[in-house]
């Protein structure tokens, strides 16, 4: 019922060029990411002598001298030991097997043992455990199963268990469900029975440890250069804008982005759950919300932090995504002096992301009319950034919309950039580019008042075309 209260969205905005009359677009093609050859399975006596070294290593290695080791160490001394047990074991047949068995253990014993190839797979952004031989990774957007497995169900909830128990975390029957992070920052989701009939369910999103910046946005066609420009001088000028996508399309990425706009002069506070942001500046204070524990306390909030870091005396706020009654505090922040704020909200099109930030207000208790909520949001909120993932698997930003107002009970807004598809190639990728609208922004004053220069040329339509 709340969204049927907004207009339609784009009925402020003027009608774009027909096929007909419309320019032709240059061609960006994102690059294709190979997928490297997996080895095959390991014939079954194969996978007894692995388990049965790993055993006698876990039994006879100092597993305290191991953790205290630093990693190249401590990997160079499993390797030494594994390969002196194979030798032992006088097992015929090893062979071109001998060095994957010894590198298997390895991983076996330090880190997460059938994950780990895949973990230093940079093509891997993440990696989705159905059951013990049932394992998915994505792959520049796409799907694909590999050949990696766990030996069987009690593995893979080792596996997990070594997960969650640096981290404080624990999972069971009576808690079924975890969220945890590696120690190199990726996101671990953990699901077993009984919320999981069929078996343990694992999750990990990869922590990129290539920091995207707007350079490899342009490159792979996820931004256009005029856009780009036109959103550094944006945040310059300390517009507030709010990342709108589904899950897995690059808000973190593009929030990533956007932060790198600001200047190292600011102080910036970032709020996640669970910690993501590859700030560069040299004033970031990077807080953490916790759920709470078995118990039901230890809890500390979004909201509880956002309102703690208005004493913090913040140039920026950074709130990593917003999910619940935290929106009203940082609509508050938005509309009184905090601005240049930047945030990111699980939603599908621009008008579904001020609809969620709505309902989002509610939530946190107050009786407040529809109206006067509308109001905080066309106040507070200068941009909206949509983002999302094609067909193909590649993300794009599709629209670039500015919140320009109220009128009667509707938010009224207008498309700054849109993102226009010519087809597909031959490989089915989809080809398009975003393109401006020729629509004016209504925050021009904000520019000036902040000395930026309003990069006018990039929001002209005509620059888009192939011919210049």
């Amino acid at each position: 019922m709340l969204r049927n209260r907004f207009a339609p969205h784009g009925t402020t905005v003027a009608t774009l060029a027909t096929a007909e009359n419309t320019p032709a677009m240059p061609v960006i093609e994102p690059e294709p990411i190979p997928a490297p050859e997996e080895p095959n399975p390991l014939p079954d006596q194969l996978v007894r002598l692995r388990h049965k070294v790993h055993q006698q290593l876990i039994e006879e290695l100092d597993q305290q001298l191991v953790s205290h080791l630093p990693p190249v160490e401590a990997r160079e001394l499993i390797v030494e030991a594994a390969t002196q047990l194979l030798a032992l074991e006088q097992s015929r047949g090893l062979g071109e097997h001998r060095e994957r068995l010894v590198a298997e253990i390895a991983d076996e014993v330090l880190g997460l043992g059938p994950l780990e190839p895949l973990l230093r797979d940079d093509t891997v952004s993440e990696i989705m455990v159905n059951g013990p031989h049932n394992i998915f990774v994505e792959r520049g957007g796409r799907l694909y199963r590999t050949l990696y497995g766990f030996r069987d169900d009690d593995h893979l909830l080792r596996i997990i268990e070594r997960i969650v128990s640096p981290v404080g975390r624990h999972v069971d029957e009576a808690s079924p469900m975890v969220d945890a992070r590696l120690p190199d920052g990726s996101r671990v989701n953990v699901v077993i029975p009984p919320a999981a009939p069929g078996g343990a369910k694992l999750t990990l999103r990869k922590f990129a440890r290539h920091r995207f910046g707007v350079e490899d946005l342009v490159r792979i066609g996820s931004l256009s250069q005029e856009a780009a420009d036109y959103l550094k001088a944006a945040v310059e000028a300390r517009l507030n804008i709010l990342v709108s996508g589904g899950t897995g399309s690059g808000k973190t990425t593009l929030l990533n982005v956007l932060s790198s706009f600001i200047g190292d002069d600011e102080r910036i506070i970032t709020i996640e759950d669970p910690l993501e942001l590859q700030l560069q500046q040299a004033h970031v204070v990077a807080l953490e919300a916790r759920p709470a524990g078995i118990d039901g306390a230890r809890q500390i909030a979004q909201r509880d932090l956002v309102r703690n870091a208005l004493r913090m005396r913040p140039d920026r706020i950074i709130i990593g995504e917003v999910r619940g009654p935290e929106a009203f505090d940082m609509l508050q922040a938005m509309n009184t002096g905090h601005e240049g704020s930047i945030s990111t909200v699980h939603a599908n099109t621009p008008r579904d992301a001020l609809s969620r930030v709505q309902n989002m207000v509610l939530m946190a208790g107050f009786d407040l009319p529809d109206r006067a909520i509308r109001e905080q949001i066309a106040s507070a909120v200068h941009l909206l950034l949509q983002i999302g993932r094609m067909a193909d698997g590649t993300r794009r930003v599709t629209h670039i919309t500015e919140v320009v107002g109220i009128e009667g009970q509707t938010i009224t807004m207008q498309d700054l950039f849109q993102f226009e598809t010519a087809g597909r190639d031959a490989q089915g990728r989809i080809v398009g580019t975003l393109q401006p609208t020729g629509l004016q922004p209504h925050h021009a004053d904000r520019f000036h008042i902040r000395g930026v220069t309003v990069p006018l040329g990039a929001l002209r339509r005509e620059r888009m075309t192939a011919n210049e």
